[in-house]
């Protein structure tokens, strides 16, 4: 017997039916939508033999009590971006729920090891810019502090719509409890690039999340008049932080799985007919070796200041915000290629750019290993973002045979 990934599919269409528009999926966490797509999961738990309850972040839990206590998580989230696709997270919970049945529908007795499903609170951040909120309470690097006065594009506090749906921000730490006899995570999802579909490939293996070193970094100049400011005395502040984007491109490309992107730039006073005095970029660098990391940022500054200099400007650097790279558990890499190549008849190996809970269970220090899934045209937090629809029953096929195998593994332990 194995999962039913048809069943899958049918589940994720229902639940696009009735949370999405024609805008696509509207699964804000903290929201009514959101709550609506809870609430439609739990009535799918009726007459199964599985306790669940929310824990004090929101992360909602589903459990098949085995024979031992050690756990088996399999995990993802419901809710979505606005105007999202039908299968960013939900899709990894659906076929957690899949092997969920398959192992109830084929067991005599307990299984050999607990069994618990996780869907997990707020993995976007799409409402008040805080990612990974269920997730890093239950690891424990929650910022309760920072976040309780964060507030979305009306005003409204996350601590205020916490408490709307049951939960109680100075109390969210209390979700660390669950982290009791967990051995192992597992956790599907698409892609969200485009990498699998230019290698033809379904499926892939996931290393870890790669780090990310996210400053701001400012160019100062001088403001003067356009036309009567010759080209020689001016102190463009635009002009290095234009020469640092460029610079960027060949300082990722000498690795191959780093990025460095500069996704905003803002100018002083922002007129044509001035020179810019002060010019406000981002710059967002990744890779899932942190020499390599440290390396970009090295050079990015040096080329920041070079430029500075070039062009009679300064430059400031002010860091964002930073995550170290989290490298996935070697057995578990080892046995989730093992069930690609057995259900596909291939295996790759790549990381992952975008961030996951799966990073946060991680740094919790429980053993941890993802599987991608082929994006059509490497799309995701867009209305038509796809994957084929054999593509995804292959794999709810794969994450039903790497649970196997991992609960075999902890069995060994």
């Amino acid at each position: 017997m194995q999962a039913n990934g048809i069943e899958t599919l049918r589940l994720l269409k229902e639940l696009r039916e009735l949370t999405a528009n024609a805008e696509g999926a509207q699964r804000v966490a903290w929201t009514d939508t959101w709550l609506q797509a809870r609430r439609w999961f739990e009535s799918k738990l009726e007459g199964l033999p599985v306790e669940h309850h929310y824990d004090a972040a929101g992360n909602h839990w589903v459990t098949l009590q085995g024979r031992s206590e050690k756990c088996l998580i399999l995990g993802s989230h419901l809710d979505s971006v606005p105007n999202g696709g039908w299968l960013d997270g939900a899709l990894g919970v659906l076929a957690g729920f899949a092997v969920l049945r398959r192992v109830i529908d084929e067991s005599v007795g307990p299984p050999p090891v607990t069994i618990r499903l996780v869907d997990w609170a707020d993995e976007e951040g799409a409402r008040f810019g805080r990612s990974l909120f269920g997730s890093s309470a239950f690891a424990g690097t929650a910022s309760i502090e920072s976040d309780r006065s964060r507030t979305d594009s009306h005003g409204v506090r996350l601590e205020d719509a916490l408490k709307k749906c049951g939960v109680d921000i100075d109390f969210i730490g209390e979700a660390t409890h669950e982290r009791r006899d967990a051995a192992a995570y597992l956790e599907l999802h698409i892609e969200q690039g485009p990498i699998l579909e230019r290698l033809a490939l379904p499926l892939a293996v996931v290393l870890g999340t790669k780090g990310v070193e996210r400053h701001a970094v400012t160019f100062r100049g001088e403001e003067a008049h356009s036309g009567s400011t010759p080209m020689g005395a001016r102190r463009d502040a635009l002009a290095p932080a234009a020469k640092l984007a460029l610079e960027i491109r060949p300082i990722a490309s000498k690795h191959p799985d780093a990025v460095c992107t500069m996704g905003s730039v803002k100018t002083f006073p922002g007129i044509v007919t001035a020179v810019v005095g002060r010019c406000e970029t981002a710059l967002d660098q990744r890779d899932l070796d942190a020499e390599v990391l440290a390396s970009m940022l090295k050079e990015a500054r040096e080329a920041s200041e070079r430029f500075a200099l070039e062009e009679n400007c300064a430059v400031e650097w002010s860091r964002i915000w930073s995550i170290e790279p989290v490298p996935f558990h070697p057995a578990l890499i080892e046995l989730c290629e093992q069930a690609l190549e057995e259900v596909a008849g291939v295996s790759y190996r790549m990381p992952s750019g975008p961030l996951h809970d799966a990073a946060e269970v991680a740094r919790a220090g429980i053993p941890t290993v993802m599987l991608f899934v082929q994006s059509l045209r490497g799309i995701s937090h867009n209305k038509i973002e796809n994957t084929k629809e054999d593509h995804i029953a292959l794999a709810v096929q794969a994450l039903d045979r790497l649970a196997t195998k991992t609960m075999a593994w902890i069995g060994r332990q």
